[in-house]
């Protein structure tokens, strides 16, 4: 079939956000701009956590793959979230199960640990200094949702994760220095990272087996066929296979048919000063990072250099709010009073890719042009698996892939013009079951 589709104009500045992430980067030579017209296996537009995925995967099984980024490696969410490695989907495999069947439940349950195992053996493999730590806590504020989680480690126990050690109130202080959480489930499987710095490692791996990144190098336009070619402002690549790999930063224009399923949304950080080491002891003895269990959820770690960062609030429809102090530090202070006064040194927001279902949306624009999308929020796991389960789709076994690309991709009511308030009342509606615990 032939055609094209269009985007809107290239991203104006291409630096990375102001944060802690970027203020500490590794040192990395940088990838130059598109200039020519160029062939390929495989064309990427990304270079967040599913085209890095993806390209890796691609380069080490033997293809040529070329990465177009319209700014930097890692400048959208891959490079500015929490840095939690959360093992699992937004909606647990309970949830699957009733809305899609034991069998769909037992296929993705049987990869919803595996996305935090590839990112480990990414980080051994290719010596990737991103200050990975192990240990995640899902922490509940209220008695049902401490009940949740004793399901939920029921649930994963049921898909082999053993990994996990329920804490009761008096557990769950020694962990966490706060009065807020109830109990909580500690999960040794997943961990923290510092996000930039890996996927920094990785597009440094994928230049090692031979794949090219270009950055700067926002796609105009895609011209379908066999092979397709994906233009941008001062150059072209034509290739035999289109992976879309932009989540929350891929235009509308250039992929409508993806936009009108899923949404934007924003989600802010800040970042303390550096802490005294003793109280970073004091806030997290372990060094886990933790998230809560409410819907519109809470999460913090400590950074390698004693800062805690913590993040939360979500702004539909991925606008950049007015104040993230007023967002995040209420939060803060309330998990952590002990820290009023504490110097806030960085304070930045970012988009991750929200669907409907709260699932992952796989696909085929047309037979050669696939997209991966719409982690919703668990998109440092998830991304990663997703990358291998691509190429396994291009060397012929479908079978992973399409287990996700068979569940429905349902549109946002009221369709584009319409779905933020439409969410934003669904939000309220949670946010107040989880006030009153219910």
């Amino acid at each position: 079939m032939s055609g094209s589709i269009r985007s809107l104009p290239a991203v104006d500045g291409s630096a990375h956000v102001d944060s802690y992430y970027a203020s500490n980067a590794n040192d990395h030579q940088p990838w130059p701009e598109l200039t020519d017209n160029i062939q390929c296996d495989v064309c990427i537009v990304g270079a967040g956590f599913t085209g890095l995925s993806s390209a890796l995967f691609l380069t080490e099984a033997g293809y040529d793959v070329v990465v177009l980024e319209s700014a930097r490696v890692g400048w959208g969410a891959s490079g500015r979230n929490g840095g939690q490695v959360v093992n699992s989907y937004s909606r647990d495999i309970d949830v699957i199960e009733d809305r899609y069947g034991r069998q769909t439940a037992d296929m993705l349950g049987s990869m919803m640990f595996e996305g935090a195992n590839i990112i480990r053996q990414r980080i051994d493999q290719y010596a990737i200094d991103c200050d990975y730590r192990p240990g995640c806590i899902f922490a509940a504020l209220s008695r049902k949702q401490f009940n949740q989680l004793r399901q939920q480690q029921t649930l994963w126990n049921r898909y082999g994760h053993t990994e996990l050690t329920l804490l009761d109130e008096s557990g769950i202080r020694r962990e966490i220095a706060t009065e807020r959480y109830v109990g909580g489930l500690l999960d040794k499987n997943g961990g923290h990272i510092h996000p930039l710095n890996l996927a920094l490692g990785e597009a440094e791996a994928i230049r090692r087996h031979g794949g090219r990144i270009f950055e700067r190098s926002a796609v105009t336009h895609i011209d379908y066929g066999d092979p397709a070619r994906v233009h941008t402002a001062t150059g072209s690549v034509k290739a035999k296979y289109v992976i879309l790999a932009g989540n929350a930063y891929l235009s509308h224009a250039l992929a409508p048919r993806l936009s009108r399923l899923s949404m934007p949304c924003g989600s802010q950080i800040v970042t303390t000063e550096p802490l005294s080491e003793d109280m970073a002891l004091s806030l997290l003895p372990n060094n886990y990072c933790v998230e809560d269990c409410n819907y519109l959820l809470d999460y913090f770690r400590i950074t390698a250099d004693n800062r805690l960062l913590y993040g939360g609030g979500v702004t539909y429809g991925g606008k950049k709010p007015p104040s993230i102090d007023a967002i995040i530090l209420p939060k803060l202070y309330r998990t952590f009073p002990q820290l009023k006064g504490v110097q806030i040194d960085y304070r930045w927001s970012g988009n991750f890719l929200l669907t409907l279902s709260r699932m992952p949306q796989f696909g085929r624009l047309e037979n050669n042009i696939y997209y991966m999308q719409g982690d919703s929020g668990h998109g440092v796991t998830l991304t990663h698996l997703a990358g291998k389960l691509i190429t396994e789709m291009l060397r012929g076994d479908a079978e992973r892939f399409d287990a996700f690309a068979k569940l429905p991709h349902m549109p946002f009511f009221g369709g584009r013009n319409l779905q933020v308030p439409f969410t934003m009342l669904g939000a309220a509606y949670y946010s107040l079951r989880d006030r009153l615990g219910v």
